[in-house]
Protein backbone atom coordinates (compact mmCIF):
# COMPACT_ATOMS: atom_id res chain seq x y z
CA UNK A 1 0.00 0.00 0.00
CA UNK A 2 2.55 2.32 0.88
CA UNK A 3 3.96 1.81 -2.48
CA UNK A 4 0.78 2.89 -4.42
CA UNK A 5 1.51 6.23 -2.62
CA UNK A 6 4.33 7.10 -4.72
CA UNK A 7 2.25 6.47 -8.08
CA UNK A 8 1.22 9.39 -8.87
CA UNK A 9 4.65 10.74 -7.90
CA UNK A 10 6.54 8.55 -9.98
CA UNK A 11 4.29 9.56 -13.37
CA UNK A 12 4.58 13.37 -12.38
CA UNK A 13 8.38 13.26 -12.27
CA UNK A 14 9.35 13.02 -15.97
CA UNK A 15 6.79 16.19 -16.51
CA UNK A 16 8.09 18.45 -13.61
CA UNK A 17 11.81 17.47 -14.56
CA UNK A 18 11.24 18.47 -18.20
CA UNK A 19 9.59 22.09 -16.52
CA UNK A 20 12.72 22.47 -14.05
CA UNK A 21 15.52 21.78 -16.99
CA UNK A 22 13.79 23.60 -19.94
CA UNK A 23 11.60 26.43 -18.07
CA UNK A 24 12.76 27.09 -14.61
CA UNK A 25 16.45 26.93 -15.19
CA UNK A 26 16.34 29.15 -18.14
CA UNK A 27 13.71 31.79 -16.84
CA UNK A 28 16.01 31.71 -13.34
CA UNK A 29 18.93 32.75 -16.16
CA UNK A 30 16.88 35.06 -18.01
CA UNK A 31 16.21 36.76 -14.75
CA UNK A 32 20.04 37.07 -14.30
CA UNK A 33 20.10 38.30 -17.40
CA UNK A 34 17.43 40.77 -16.89
CA UNK A 35 19.64 42.46 -13.80
CA UNK A 36 22.94 42.69 -15.56
CA UNK A 37 24.95 44.86 -17.85
CA UNK A 38 27.30 44.80 -20.21
CA UNK A 39 28.29 44.08 -23.82
CA UNK A 40 28.64 40.15 -25.48
CA UNK A 41 32.09 40.94 -25.87
CA UNK A 42 33.35 41.96 -22.59
CA UNK A 43 30.97 39.91 -20.69
CA UNK A 44 27.72 40.70 -18.65
CA UNK A 45 28.18 40.99 -14.56
CA UNK A 46 24.92 40.79 -12.97
CA UNK A 47 24.41 44.67 -11.07
CA UNK A 48 21.16 44.18 -9.81
CA UNK A 49 20.14 46.95 -12.18
CA UNK A 50 16.48 47.22 -11.63
CA UNK A 51 16.05 50.46 -13.43
CA UNK A 52 15.87 48.37 -16.35
CA UNK A 53 11.83 47.38 -16.25
CA UNK A 54 10.71 51.05 -15.85
CA UNK A 55 13.06 52.32 -18.48
CA UNK A 56 11.83 48.91 -21.00
CA UNK A 57 8.21 50.08 -20.14
CA UNK A 58 8.67 53.66 -20.99
CA UNK A 59 10.52 52.75 -23.76
CA UNK A 60 8.45 50.13 -25.65
CA UNK A 61 4.57 50.76 -24.09
CA UNK A 62 3.52 51.53 -27.54
CA UNK A 63 4.65 48.84 -28.97
CA UNK A 64 3.78 46.46 -26.06
CA UNK A 65 -0.09 47.71 -26.08
CA UNK A 66 -0.14 47.25 -30.12
CA UNK A 67 0.87 43.70 -29.02
CA UNK A 68 -2.18 43.83 -26.56
CA UNK A 69 -4.11 44.98 -29.08
CA UNK A 70 -3.66 42.70 -31.90
CA UNK A 71 -3.58 40.00 -29.48
CA UNK A 72 -7.19 40.91 -28.37
CA UNK A 73 -8.31 41.50 -31.72
CA UNK A 74 -7.22 38.49 -33.31
CA UNK A 75 -8.94 36.20 -30.23
CA UNK A 76 -12.10 37.75 -30.73
CA UNK A 77 -12.11 37.08 -34.31
CA UNK A 78 -10.95 34.14 -34.23
CA UNK A 79 -13.55 33.15 -31.67
CA UNK A 80 -16.10 34.41 -33.67
CA UNK A 81 -14.90 32.27 -37.17
CA UNK A 82 -14.08 29.30 -34.78
CA UNK A 83 -17.21 28.67 -32.49
CA UNK A 84 -20.20 28.70 -35.48
CA UNK A 85 -17.65 26.05 -37.43
CA UNK A 86 -16.94 23.86 -34.17
CA UNK A 87 -20.58 24.42 -33.51
CA UNK A 88 -21.22 22.90 -37.11
CA UNK A 89 -18.76 20.10 -37.23
CA UNK A 90 -19.88 18.55 -33.43
CA UNK A 91 -23.85 19.22 -33.89
CA UNK A 92 -23.73 18.45 -38.04
CA UNK A 93 -20.62 17.06 -39.02
CA UNK A 94 -22.62 13.38 -39.25
CA UNK A 95 -20.11 10.66 -40.29
CA UNK A 96 -18.19 13.64 -42.16
CA UNK A 97 -16.62 15.20 -37.93
CA UNK A 98 -13.38 13.17 -39.39
CA UNK A 99 -12.58 14.68 -42.45
CA UNK A 100 -14.00 18.32 -41.21
CA UNK A 101 -11.85 18.03 -38.40
CA UNK A 102 -8.51 16.86 -40.63
CA UNK A 103 -8.95 20.03 -42.67
CA UNK A 104 -9.15 21.89 -39.31
CA UNK A 105 -5.46 20.61 -38.66
CA UNK A 106 -4.37 20.95 -42.16
CA UNK A 107 -2.40 23.96 -42.39
CA UNK A 108 -0.26 22.00 -39.69
CA UNK A 109 1.02 19.96 -41.97
CA UNK A 110 2.82 23.31 -43.87
CA UNK A 111 5.51 25.51 -41.61
CA UNK A 112 4.43 28.23 -40.20
CA UNK A 113 6.80 30.62 -42.05
CA UNK A 114 5.62 29.09 -45.21
CA UNK A 115 2.17 29.28 -45.34
CA UNK A 116 2.54 33.37 -43.62
CA UNK A 117 5.19 33.82 -47.02
CA UNK A 118 2.43 32.23 -49.48
CA UNK A 119 -0.24 34.59 -48.03
CA UNK A 120 2.15 37.74 -48.24
CA UNK A 121 2.48 37.02 -52.18
CA UNK A 122 -1.57 36.03 -52.21
CA UNK A 123 -2.23 39.66 -50.21
CA UNK A 124 0.87 41.70 -52.19
CA UNK A 125 -0.72 45.12 -53.87
CA UNK A 126 -0.82 43.59 -56.91
CA UNK A 127 -1.07 40.29 -56.00
CA UNK A 128 -3.84 37.51 -56.96
CA UNK A 129 -6.78 39.45 -54.92
CA UNK A 130 -6.13 42.85 -54.64
CA UNK A 131 -4.08 43.24 -58.02
CA UNK A 132 -7.53 42.15 -59.71
CA UNK A 133 -9.67 44.08 -57.38
CA UNK A 134 -7.31 47.03 -58.99
CA UNK A 135 -7.91 45.86 -62.63
CA UNK A 136 -11.52 46.14 -62.42
CA UNK A 137 -11.63 49.13 -60.62
CA UNK A 138 -13.10 48.10 -56.87
CA UNK A 139 -10.43 49.48 -55.13
CA UNK A 140 -8.30 52.46 -56.37
CA UNK A 141 -4.33 51.64 -57.61
CA UNK A 142 -3.30 53.42 -54.34
CA UNK A 143 -4.77 50.69 -51.90
CA UNK A 144 -2.23 49.25 -49.81
CA UNK A 145 -2.63 46.14 -47.52
CA UNK A 146 0.64 44.74 -46.97
CA UNK A 147 2.68 46.31 -43.88
CA UNK A 148 -0.66 47.24 -42.21
CA UNK A 149 -2.09 46.30 -38.66
CA UNK A 150 -5.05 45.01 -40.51
CA UNK A 151 -2.70 42.33 -42.63
CA UNK A 152 -0.84 41.23 -39.01
CA UNK A 153 -4.33 40.56 -37.75
CA UNK A 154 -5.02 38.81 -40.58
CA UNK A 155 -2.10 36.93 -40.68
CA UNK A 156 -2.77 36.16 -36.77
CA UNK A 157 -5.90 34.84 -37.30
CA UNK A 158 -5.13 32.74 -39.93
CA UNK A 159 -2.13 30.80 -38.45
CA UNK A 160 -3.99 30.73 -34.67
CA UNK A 161 -7.63 29.90 -36.14
CA UNK A 162 -7.42 25.80 -35.32
CA UNK A 163 -5.98 26.69 -31.63
CA UNK A 164 -9.47 28.50 -31.44
CA UNK A 165 -11.72 25.45 -32.64
CA UNK A 166 -10.37 22.33 -31.29
CA UNK A 167 -10.93 23.09 -28.02
CA UNK A 168 -14.44 24.46 -28.67
CA UNK A 169 -14.97 21.59 -30.99
CA UNK A 170 -14.34 19.11 -27.72
CA UNK A 171 -16.17 21.22 -25.42
CA UNK A 172 -18.98 21.51 -27.45
CA UNK A 173 -19.36 18.02 -28.89
CA UNK A 174 -19.80 16.72 -25.18
CA UNK A 175 -23.12 18.84 -24.42
CA UNK A 176 -25.73 16.39 -24.06
CA UNK A 177 -28.52 17.31 -26.67
CA UNK A 178 -31.55 16.31 -24.63
CA UNK A 179 -30.71 19.70 -22.52
CA UNK A 180 -31.35 22.02 -25.41
CA UNK A 181 -34.15 19.96 -25.91
CA UNK A 182 -35.33 20.37 -22.50
CA UNK A 183 -34.70 24.27 -22.96
CA UNK A 184 -36.94 24.41 -26.03
CA UNK A 185 -39.80 22.17 -23.76
CA UNK A 186 -40.13 24.97 -21.61
CA UNK A 187 -40.63 27.48 -24.44
CA UNK A 188 -36.96 28.96 -24.43
CA UNK A 189 -36.57 30.83 -27.72
CA UNK A 190 -33.73 29.51 -30.04
CA UNK A 191 -31.24 31.90 -29.12
CA UNK A 192 -32.27 31.43 -25.61
CA UNK A 193 -31.31 28.01 -25.52
CA UNK A 194 -28.11 29.07 -27.34
CA UNK A 195 -26.91 31.39 -24.84
CA UNK A 196 -27.93 29.82 -21.69
CA UNK A 197 -27.81 26.16 -22.50
CA UNK A 198 -25.07 25.31 -25.57
CA UNK A 199 -22.74 28.81 -24.85
CA UNK A 200 -22.52 28.20 -21.07
CA UNK A 201 -21.35 24.92 -21.26
CA UNK A 202 -18.95 25.16 -23.65
CA UNK A 203 -17.56 28.06 -21.80
CA UNK A 204 -14.32 25.51 -21.13
CA UNK A 205 -13.57 25.82 -24.76
CA UNK A 206 -14.41 29.23 -25.27
CA UNK A 207 -11.90 30.08 -22.31
CA UNK A 208 -9.09 27.21 -23.44
CA UNK A 209 -9.58 28.57 -26.84
CA UNK A 210 -8.84 31.95 -25.91
CA UNK A 211 -5.64 31.17 -23.93
CA UNK A 212 -4.33 28.81 -26.26
CA UNK A 213 -5.07 32.03 -29.16
CA UNK A 214 -4.16 35.09 -26.90
CA UNK A 215 -1.20 33.79 -25.32
CA UNK A 216 1.14 32.63 -28.82
CA UNK A 217 -0.19 35.92 -30.38
CA UNK A 218 0.58 38.77 -27.79
CA UNK A 219 4.42 37.30 -28.45
CA UNK A 220 4.59 36.31 -31.66
CA UNK A 221 6.77 38.00 -33.76
CA UNK A 222 6.89 35.92 -37.35
CA UNK A 223 3.46 37.51 -38.86
CA UNK A 224 4.33 40.98 -37.97
CA UNK A 225 7.77 40.89 -39.47
CA UNK A 226 6.76 39.30 -42.65
CA UNK A 227 2.70 40.88 -42.96
CA UNK A 228 4.07 43.43 -41.25
CA UNK A 229 6.64 46.55 -41.33
CA UNK A 230 8.69 48.89 -38.92
CA UNK A 231 5.22 50.34 -38.25
CA UNK A 232 3.00 48.32 -36.76
CA UNK A 233 5.96 45.50 -35.23
CA UNK A 234 5.15 43.87 -31.71
CA UNK A 235 6.53 43.31 -29.14
CA UNK A 236 8.38 39.93 -30.11
CA UNK A 237 9.95 41.37 -33.03
CA UNK A 238 11.26 44.20 -30.44
CA UNK A 239 12.27 41.17 -28.12
CA UNK A 240 13.73 39.16 -31.28
CA UNK A 241 15.79 42.36 -32.66
CA UNK A 242 17.37 42.93 -29.06
CA UNK A 243 18.62 39.41 -28.20
CA UNK A 244 19.93 38.15 -32.35
CA UNK A 245 20.88 41.20 -33.64
CA UNK A 246 21.57 43.57 -31.00
CA UNK A 247 23.26 41.30 -28.87
CA UNK A 248 21.30 43.69 -26.10
CA UNK A 249 20.68 40.49 -24.21
CA UNK A 250 19.59 42.43 -20.64
CA UNK A 251 16.90 44.67 -22.19
CA UNK A 252 15.78 41.90 -24.30
CA UNK A 253 15.45 39.56 -20.95
CA UNK A 254 13.56 42.48 -19.49
CA UNK A 255 11.15 43.10 -22.09
CA UNK A 256 10.15 38.75 -22.34
CA UNK A 257 9.47 39.28 -18.16
CA UNK A 258 7.48 41.97 -18.80
CA UNK A 259 5.54 40.35 -21.32
CA UNK A 260 5.25 37.54 -19.04
CA UNK A 261 4.00 39.18 -16.28
CA UNK A 262 1.62 41.18 -18.29
CA UNK A 263 0.34 38.56 -20.07
CA UNK A 264 0.31 36.22 -16.72
CA UNK A 265 -1.98 39.46 -14.96
CA UNK A 266 -4.53 39.56 -17.88
CA UNK A 267 -4.88 35.22 -18.05
CA UNK A 268 -5.47 35.44 -14.33
CA UNK A 269 -8.26 38.47 -14.54
CA UNK A 270 -9.64 36.95 -17.37
CA UNK A 271 -10.10 33.79 -15.51
CA UNK A 272 -11.40 34.60 -12.23
CA UNK A 273 -13.80 37.40 -14.49
CA UNK A 274 -15.64 34.20 -16.24
CA UNK A 275 -15.31 32.10 -12.62
CA UNK A 276 -13.67 29.20 -11.86
CA UNK A 277 -16.80 27.36 -10.87
CA UNK A 278 -18.49 27.79 -14.43
CA UNK A 279 -15.07 26.09 -16.16
CA UNK A 280 -15.09 23.11 -13.82
CA UNK A 281 -18.78 22.50 -14.04
CA UNK A 282 -18.47 22.23 -17.75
Amino acid sequence: MRGRRWIPYALLAPGTLWLILFFTVPMAFMAVMSLSEGRLGSGFHLTWNWQIYPEVITRYWDVILRSLIFGLIATLLTLAIGYPMAYTIAFHGGRFKSALLLVVVLPFFVSFVIRTLNWRMVLSDNGIVFGTLKDIGLIGPDFIFLSTGAAVIFGLVYNFLPFMILPLYVAIEKIDRRLIEAAGDLYASRASAFWRVTFLLSLPGVVAGSLLVFIPVVGDFINAQILGGPQVSMIGNVIEFRFLRATDYPTAAALAFVLVALVMTLVLVYVRSVGSDRLTSG
